[in-house]
C-alpha cells in the first residue's frame, strides 16, 4: 500500500521582490510551503525529480528568462506543472509558452484563479508522485534480491523508512528480538541500493573471538602477531564500496568500540601493526537484539558509539505484533519448502491459518519459516504438535528405520546451526563432524546457513 503524496509546495521565481513578498504572503496563508528566488538558474539548481511541488514563474526575467527555465525543467522531469506570470499578455508568447508544456498562464496582477489553478496543478503533481512511488514500489518487488513481506501497518511504516534512506550514506541501527530477520533487512538495504554491485559483508561480533575481532575487521600487516606471517585485509577494506553488516553489535568488547567510532566518524582504518590508514567508502548497518540505550545506560556500550550508529534506527516488529502477517509468510514458506522437498502443497484452511494466528511465536519469522517447513515435509498435524513428544510422535508413525533416523539426524543438525546461529565452524564442533560431511547432510535437508541466522 502506497500512501498518498501530499503536495503542498510552490517555487516562486520573480525578480520583483514586491511580487515574490506578495505571493509568499497569498500562498502561506492559503497553507502553502513557499520558496521564493529571483533569478531561474538558482530556482533550477534547487529542482529535482523528487520535487513534489509545482513551480510558479514570471516569464520576462534577466539572464535566464521564464521560457528557458520551462526548457531546461522539462528536460529533466517533463510532468513538474510550471505556471507563468507576465506584466503583459503577449500572444505570440503565451502561445510558445503553452507549446513548451506550460501548464498554464496568468497576466499580472494576481487573482483568486491562479490560486484555483495552483490547486489543481498540485492535485496533479500528487498523482505523477504518487505513481512514481508505486512502479518504485513494484521494481522493488519485482527485482532480483531479497523480498520483505508484509502489509500491516508497522510493516509498513519500516518498508516506508528503509525505502527513504536506501540510497543515502547513512549508517543504520537495526533493532529486533531473535528471529525477526535483521540480516534480511540489512541485505534488503544492500541488493536494492546503489552499493548492490559491490560487496555485502556480515560479521557476528559475538561469534569472533575478542582477540581476533580487531584484525578481523581492520586487517593486519605480515608480524603484526604471532601467526600473521602475511599482509591480511580486513572486512572493512574487503567491502570497499559495499555495505558491512555488523550484527549482535551489543558483544563488541568495550576496548574495541572506541576504535570502531573512530572508523565510523573518519571513514578510514588502520591495518593492526600499520602505520598507514586504509580510506573507506562503506555504509555501516548494525544490528542488536537488546535494548542498546539500556545497556549503554548499564554501562555495557558506549554513548558516543551508540548515538553514532543510531542515527538512522530501523526497529522490527516482533510477529506476535503482526499477527496479521502470519497467513501471508506462512503460505510463502510453505511454498519455497515444497519446491525444495519435492512435496505437495497444501493449502491453508481455515482451521489451520486459526492455530498459527493462536500462537506468539516468540522464534518470530525464523520460527515461522520452520513450522512451514515442517508442516510440508510431515504435515500439519504433527508439525504442530507439542514440541516436547514432537521426536516421539515422528518415531511412533509407520516409517521406516532410514525415515526416522534421518528425521532425527536432520532434527540435531538444525538445533546446532540454530544454536550457532548459521555458523558452520561452531556447528561443525558442536556435531564434531567434517566441514564435507556437513555440507553434505545439509544439501540432503534443505538447510541453508542463511534460515539460521538474525
Amino acid at each position: 500500500m502506497i500512501e498518498p503524496l501530499l503536495c503542498k509546495q510552490v517555487m516562486v521565481i520573480d525578480d520583483e521582490a514586491m511580487i515574490r513578498d506578495s505571493l509568499n504572503q497569498l500562498l502561506t496563508l492559503e497553507g502553502y510551503q513557499v520558496q521564493c528566488f529571483s533569478d531561474g538558474a538558482t530556482a533550477l539548481s534547487r529542482l529535482s525529480r523528487g520535487y513534489s511541488g509545482v513551480v510558479l514563474s514570471d516569464i520576462n526575467m534577466p539572464a535566464m528568462d521564464g521560457l528557458t527555465l520551462l526548457e531546461q525543467i522539462k528536460a529533466f522531469d517533463s510532468e513538474l506543472p510550471v505556471i507563468f506570470l507576465t506584466g503583459y499578455a503577449d500572444v505570440s508568447v503565451a502561445v510558445k509558452a503553452m507549446q513548451l508544456g506550460a501548464y498554464d498562464l496568468f497576466e499580472k496582477p494576481l487573482n483568486e484563479h491562479l490560486i484555483d489553478c495552483i490547486a489543481r496543478a498540485c492535485d496533479k503533481r500528487s498523482l505523477v508522485m504518487e505513481n512514481r512511488a508505486l512502479k518504485r514500489a513494484v521494481e522493488k518487488t519485482s527485482a532480483p534480491g531479497v523480498r520483505i513481506l508484509g502489509d500491516t501497518p508497522k510493516m509498513q511504516h519500516m518498508m516506508k523508512l528503509l525505502n527513504t534512506v536506501i540510497d543515502t550514506p547513512a549508517d543504520i541501527l537495526i533493532e529486533g528480538e531473535t528471529g525477526t530477520g535483521k540480516e534480511l533487512v540489512a541485505r534488503y538495504l544492500h541488493d536494492h541500493s546503489n552499493r548492490s554491485s559491490c560487496q555485502f559483508v556480515a560479521i557476528n561480533c559475538g561469534a569472533v573471538p575478542e582477540q581476533l575481532i580487531e584484525s578481523e575487521l581492520f586487517g593486519a600487516v605480515s608480524g603484526a602477531y604471532t601467526g600473521a606471517t602475511k599482509n591480511r585485509k580486513g572486512k572493512f577494506e574487503f567491502a570497499q564500496g559495499g555495505t558491512v553488516f555488523l550484527d549482535e553489535i551489543e558483544s563488541t568488547p568495550l576496548s574495541l568500540q572506541v576504535k570502531l567510532l573512530r572508523v565510523l566518524e573518519e571513514r578510514k582504518v588502520t591495518p593492526v601493526g600499520a602505520n598507514h590508514t586504509v580510506n573507506l567508502d562503506i555504509r555501516i548497518v548494525a544490528a542488536t537484539k537488546v535494548d542498546l540505550l539500556a545497556l549503554v545506560n548499564e554501562g555495557g556500550f558506549r554513548a558516543d558509539l551508540y548515538y553514532r550508529l543510531s542515527l538512522v534506527k530501523v526497529s522490527i516488529p516482533a510477529l506476535r505484533d503482526r499477527k496479521a502477517d502470519i497467513p501471508l509468510l506462512f503460505k510463502h514458506f510453505s511454498s519455497i519448502a515444497a519446491t525444495r522437498f519435492y512435496k505437495p502443497l497444501g493449502a491453508l484452511n481455515v482451521e489451520l491459518e486459526q492455530r498459527l494466528l493462536a500462537y506468539d511465536w516468540p522464534g518470530n519469522v525464523r520460527e515461522l519459516r520452520n513450522q512451514a517447513e515442517r508442516a510440508v515435509l510431515l504435515g500439519p498435524e504433527l508439525a504442530f504438535a507439542q514440541s516436547d513428544s514432537a521426536d516421539q510422535q515422528v518415531l511412533s508413525q509407520d516409517l521406516s528405520l532410514a525415515e526416522k533416523v534421518s528425521y532425527y539426524e536432520q532434527s540435531l543438525i538444525e538445533e546446532a546451526l540454530e544454536r550457532n546461529h548459521g555458523s558452520i565452524k561452531n556447528t561443525m564442533g558442536t556435531l564434531q563432524i567434517a566441514r564435507k560431511t556437513l555440507y553434505d547432510k545439509m544439501s540432503k535437508y534443505g538447510l541453508n546457513r542463511d534460515m539460521f541466522t538474525d
